[in-house]
């Protein structure tokens, strides 16, 4: 999937109320390369005056532009109808649309109230434009309904998911982004914040799309935090779930940021438990290299086309970042050393299982086994200064390989051809602190 959104980018980019317009143009691009999927920031009408915000204080969720408030009309991406014109245009391309849910708080109410629970007084009145989801203290916590909730965020309002209103409108909110507006995908925000049995709710439930036919939304929830605590929670939230939810793998990412920024890292790390991808549990990981929150906070300073080579051959689901992609050029859509080129290799090749066929502190050789319909590849990752190589022993026996993605440091070098023998074994090389992904071309 592509990240379609970094922070402030309408403002960075000069596209003030016009970055569904400004997606909209590179959507055809990316289908051709290979994305099956765009991840777009929170769509509703936030808090901040204006409309300038990036969604994640939320004031009226079924305002998505087409209502007139908090000082504005369009938000700070666009308008309604721009959205659904980039989503169609989008499903034109065989590409999925992902929503970005902030179900845990709100913020900008209309008015203060007294909370009847604790005799306090805060800003949960809410009067929305769309006359839809209006609330009061009763929605918030503190509650009678519920004694205990996860973390909060930023002191906004923190909705109460045990009331049955509450309970019912977001449960309305998610049908009507899927079946009526056209999203195909929810990402939660901020999960740590409230029950996964809500979460198991929103994917549970059976949708309708083109008028009857059943359908599933993809779903990956946002739990920053360590591998064993993000399992636990995928256990949890999954446990009677036939459409189970992903997580975004940070422990990988923070693997992955060592291996491009710290001096002496070694590959095995790349082997150990630790991540969901190592541990096991790919089938619910997404795997990215920077988002929007991350890259300000701390971002890969060097040689990043090393983490982006390890997510796009490996198991899981890749995030690519848009910034990485457009602003910091790295797609390269038009040579084999970008973003583009793994893409393209990750829908053609990149299924079945992996195999470490070697690893030492400084190279790394791997294959996907491949699947009936991607016949797999090599991925080759060279984290010393010159060029460096092994004789391995793969699934493939007398057979050519061509380099369909790589990228060195201060290197120009094309790889070379290889090929394997009777018994399948070949030398692979990579260049200095680079990569190569060999395809199978013939047998």
């Amino acid at each position: 999937m592509m990240q379609a959104f970094y922070w402030d980018c309408p403002r960075l980019e000069a596209k003030e109320f016009g970055w569904w317009n400004f997606i909209n143009e590179k959507t055809a691009a990316l289908g051709k390369v290979g994305f099956t999927a765009l991840w777009l920031p929170p769509a509703c009408k936030a808090a901040n005056m204006g409309g300038m915000s990036m969604g994640y204080d939320p004031y009226d969720y079924y305002d998505l532009g087409d209502i007139d408030q908090k000082g504005s009309l369009p938000t700070w991406f666009g308008l309604r109808s721009e959205l659904e014109a980039l989503i169609k245009v989008a499903h034109q391309n065989k590409i999925q649309v992902y929503a970005d849910m902030v179900l845990n708080h709100t913020n900008g109410a209309d008015e203060q109230e007294k909370n009847l629970f604790d005799g306090q007084t805060r800003w949960t009145k809410y009067n929305p434009g769309s006359g839809k989801f209006a609330r009061d203290w009763t929605c918030y916590h503190p509650s009678y309904f519920e004694r205990w909730d996860g973390d909060t965020f930023d002191d906004m309002p923190d909705l109460c998911h045990h009331n049955p209103y509450v309970y019912g409108s977001l449960m309305e909110y998610c049908r009507w982004l899927i079946e009526d507006i056209g999203f195909d995908g929810l990402r939660y925000d901020f999960v740590k914040g409230y029950g996964g049995w809500m979460i198991c709710a929103i994917l549970e439930r059976l949708y309708k799309k083109n008028g009857n036919t059943e359908f599933s939304p993809f779903g990956v929830g946002e739990y920053w935090d360590s591998d064993i605590n993000i399992t636990e929670w995928l256990s949890q939230t999954n446990a009677f779930s036939d459409n189970p939810v992903a997580a975004f793998d940070f422990p990988l990412r923070r693997r992955l940021k060592d291996l491009c920024d710290s001096y002496g890292f070694s590959l095995k790390s790349l082997t150990e438990k630790g991540t969901l991808v190592t541990d096991g549990k790919a089938e619910c990981a997404v795997s990215f290299v920077e988002n929007h929150d991350i890259f300000r906070a701390d971002p890969i300073i060097n040689d990043k086309m090393l983490a982006y080579a390890y997510i796009l051959t490996h198991e899981g689901y890749p995030c690519v970042f848009w910034q990485d992609y457009y602003n910091n050029g790295l797609g390269r859509e038009d040579n084999k050393n970008g973003i583009a080129a793994l893409v393209k290799v990750h829908e053609l090749y990149a299924a079945g299982s992996t195999g470490i066929l070697y690893c030492d502190d400084d190279l790394y050789i791997m294959q996907r086994h491949g699947s009936a319909s991607q016949k797999g590849l090599l991925f080759v990752l060279n984290n010393s200064g010159r060029w460096n190589g092994r004789m391995v022993y793969t699934q493939w026996a007398e057979t050519k390989f061509t380099p369909e993605a790589f990228y060195g440091k201060n290197n120009t070098k094309i790889p070379q051809d290889k090929w394997t023998d009777g018994f399948g074994s070949g030398e692979f090389w990579a260049p200095p602190r680079g990569y190569v992904v060999y395809i199978a071309v013939d047998k």
